[in-house]
């Protein structure tokens, strides 16, 4: 079945068998390995795309579904060949195996476009916000990536760090 998406700003058309889920279309198909494929069944978050902005697990959604959308994965995350989470992460030494870093980047960058856009999680005091990343927000809306080597701390710096740097640019330019 013939799927057509842009991923990282390039379009594609796939002819896929209707059960080739998004994970394996983007591993299989467009040698595109930075999202991992782990538990398989949406609980570790290795997988984590964006799609139209918005992060899924990969592992648990067709290819044929997103016929038409623009998917994000890690490799499209940085401009220019930066991207100030990933340095972070770096700094932050937010990773041990690397294995849950791709998932935690996009689901970072999802983090930081949420309290953005002012999107309330479970642990929001105020369904109109402001939103601030405080440890529980942060801990409640990154509770979907797992982390087996337990790098949560350098993780949660490396993500508020950055959004941090990210608000302020966006004050300033206002």
């Amino acid at each position: 079945m013939k799927t057509s998406m842009t991923i990282n700003g390039s379009p594609e058309t796939l002819d896929l068998d209707p059960r080739t889920t998004l994970l394996d279309a983007l591993r299989d198909h467009l040698n595109l390995t930075g999202s991992k494929k782990g538990c398989d069944h949406g609980q570790c978050g290795a997988c984590t795309v964006l799609v139209g902005g918005r992060r899924i697990n990969a592992c648990l959604s067709l290819a044929v579904m997103h016929d038409g959308d623009d998917i994000t994965t890690v490799e499209g995350l940085s401009q220019d060949g930066r991207s100030p989470l990933q340095a972070a992460f770096v700094r932050h030494d937010g990773m041990q195996c690397g294995y849950c870093t791709p998932g935690q980047l996009c689901s970072g960058t999802a983090v930081m476009d949420e309290i953005a856009d002012g999107w309330p999680s479970y642990v929001s005091d105020d369904l109109n916000g402001p939103y601030l990343l405080t440890h529980e927000e942060l801990s409640e809306r990154m509770s979907g990536n797992i982390c087996r080597c337990s790098c949560y701390p350098g993780i949660n710096a490396a993500i508020q760090e950055a959004a941090e740097e990210e608000f302020s640019h966006a004050e300033a330019a206002e």
